[in-house]
């Protein structure tokens, strides 16, 4: 293998895994900057992290960045991090789960003026599951009133700060302690933590200005050593194991994949298991492996090493044959021996069929690039309250998922939403003639904001529409002593009692007798279109005579046909209690004398 400077294994050590985790803007992608110097954060769509990227740090790096706090690196056998970036919005919760479970150790990243979010919370319980060690940063300081942030050591900092500011920052970071201690973890700032096996340590910094990166990485590189002198994978597998980021087209190269390869040993002439976006697994073997330089982030890399082996863990791009169906999110293995190739198959099928999730007849149909973003879209549809999933798949927009979305009856559904994927020309044209409305988006949070939006206006528009076309729920009793003229037309008072009425609305007895509809409606001598719940007015009614059709102290009320009745009973929130109210009792006076009249 070809070293890497400061990247080269001791007693088969791998080089250890670390998640960033955090809620959205909190400052993941731009503390990942300050370690590279780069600027992945700016290229960001949205400036959310979309996927998970890989960064090699070597121990070297770490160990110049570290020199003010530490010259010593006696007992540290670590060759340096593996860095995985996972994204930061809570849809991604169950890619977090999976970078968080290849992970060794586990940063979250929090700011230092919003604190903890739901979000932050979720991943806790993620790592707590999965048993992950984990150091949370706390960032953004630079924003504390009077904090002078320089690119120091978070330590030698401190003392320089005036003793307001130098408040403010323990107040801030005595609150995560007693965040984490409801969620039973005991918490401190780092450097008063003698035993970290035990206690949280919470690390103050400022991504943007790189105060506190030192203390964060001399932090990690202690946590991977303890972590490693206690687990049993402390060395290298013979078969690599990995997991595929994305499948990209790359030029002279053909279809190429980003792996991150979490166990055992990947060479050039290996055998390799991938999981297929097919029903069986691709079977291929390794032409090239390409692997970023150090500090550099995979998904940006230009300029790739070659080399024939690497080593767990690494981030590294596989050139093989066949692999235009490789699906993002699986698996890739290695098969050391012909006579395992069906088994090392059935593992990576089995780990799919693991990622496949539940679909209904009646569900929306989402299209995304990898199967992480399928399921963070499902999850983000769960929270929602939203589980009907007709199809999920991964690839472009095409004609076949337009024809499908248009079997889909309940329309909030018939939709189709694309993360990170185009539509093709003939599936915009037919989504365009069958009326089946293509969301895209390169964010997620966006991508269902934009969604729910539409929705929301759906809902709005067909309210409007059926209030235009029907009568509400409304009764009213005629008052007594306020008969104004008994026929042609009979002229009474009457109460609002629930509901609107309005003129041409028909009103029946609570015996579902047709009293005819409402002529005029007068206020104080002034002709109105409506009168609501607890208005007296006078009305003209044509039909009835009173004295014979209708007498004083009689209920009446508003007739609504059963059409009409099940439009405004599918409309949630149209009508108020008393309406809903109005509207079971007309039901039941229309149920009366149904029976009457059998």
């Amino acid at each position: 293998m070809k070293k890497v400077k400061g990247m080269s294994t001791k007693s088969g050590i791998r080089t250890p895994i670390l998640s960033v985790v955090g809620h959205i803007d909190h400052g993941k992608t731009t503390l990942l900057d300050s370690l590279r110097g780069t600027a992945i954060a700016e290229k960001e769509a949205g400036r959310v992290t979309q996927h998970i990227g890989a960064t090699e740090i070597p121990i070297s790096t770490i160990k110049t960045i570290c020199e003010p706090l530490k010259r010593d690196w006696t007992g540290i056998d670590v060759p340096g991090l593996l860095v995985i970036d996972t994204p930061g919005h809570h849809a991604f919760a169950s890619l977090r789960k999976r970078g968080s479970a290849l992970a060794d150790v586990a940063v979250i990243v929090v700011d230092v003026m919003e604190g903890f979010q739901p979000q932050t919370y979720e991943s806790l319980n993620i790592l707590r599951l999965l048993k992950t060690p984990f150091v949370v940063v706390l960032n953004k300081i630079d924003r504390i009133k009077g904090w002078n942030s320089t690119n120091k050591p978070f330590l030698i900092n401190y003392s320089d700060q005036p003793e307001y500011a130098r408040k403010e920052v323990d107040t801030r970071m005595y609150r995560l302690v007693g965040d984490l201690y409801n969620k039973g973890f005991s918490a401190d700032r780092y450097d008063r933590i003698k035993d970290f096996s035990r206690n949280v340590g919470i690390v103050p910094v400022s991504a943007k200005t790189g105060e506190g990166i030192a203390d964060l990485l001399l932090v990690l590189i202690g946590l991977s050593q303890k972590y490693f002198e206690r687990t049993l994978q402390l060395h290298l597998e013979e078969a690599g194991v990995g997991t595929i980021l994305e499948k990209k087209e790359e030029k002279g190269l053909g279809t190429t994949i980003d792996v991150i390869l979490y166990d055992g040993k990947l060479s050039v002439g290996d055998t390799i298991v991938v999981g297929s976006a097919e029903e069986e697994p691709i079977v291929t073997k390794v032409k090239a492996l390409l692997k970023p330089r150090v500090l550099q982030e995979i998904r940006t890399e230009q300029r790739f090493e070659r080399v024939k082996t690497v080593n767990a863990a690494s981030g590294v791009k596989i050139v093989s044959p066949d692999l235009e169906t490789a699906l993002p999110g699986s698996q890739v293995r290695v098969v050391k021996e012909e006579a395992l190739l069906e088994s090392v198959m059935n593992e990576v099928k089995s780990d799919i069929e693991k990622l496949k999730m539940e679909t209904t007849p009646e569900g929306i149909l989402i299209k995304a690039d990898t199967m992480g973003s399928l399921e963070a879209l499902a999850l983000e549809f769960k929270d929602e309250g939203i589980e009907e999933i007709k199809r999920a798949d991964v690839g472009n927009i095409s004609k076949r998922d337009v024809i499908e979305a248009t079997t889909v009856k309940n329309s909030y559904f018939r939709v189709i939403l694309g993360f990170n994927v185009g539509i093709l020309p003939d599936a915009k044209e037919a989504a365009l003639q069958a009326g089946i409305p293509v969301f895209i988006n390169d964010v997620i949070y966006r991508l269902i904001e934009d969604y729910e939006n539409w929705v929301k206006g759906e809902k709005e528009r067909e309210k409007r529409e059926v209030m235009e076309r029907v009568s509400t729920p409304a009764k009213i009793k005629i008052l007594p002593g306020c008969i104004f003229r008994q026929s042609k037309p009979a002229v009474v008072g009457v109460e609002v009692l629930s509901g609107k009425i309005k003129t041409g609305v028909e009103l029946i007895k609570a015996d579902g007798t047709n009293v005819g509809a409402i002529n005029e409606i007068q206020d104080k001598g002034e002709s109105i279109k409506s009168a609501e719940q607890g208005m007296q007015v006078a009305i003209a009614l044509k039909k009835p005579t009173v004295g014979r059709h209708i007498n004083e102290n009689d209920v009446l009320y508003v007739n609504i046909s059963e059409d009409a009745a099940k439009a405004l009973k599918k409309l949630s929130g149209v009508l108020s209690p008393e309406e809903e109210e109005v509207l079971e009792e007309l039901a039941e006076i229309k149920r009366r004398r149904q029976f009457r009249a059998e």
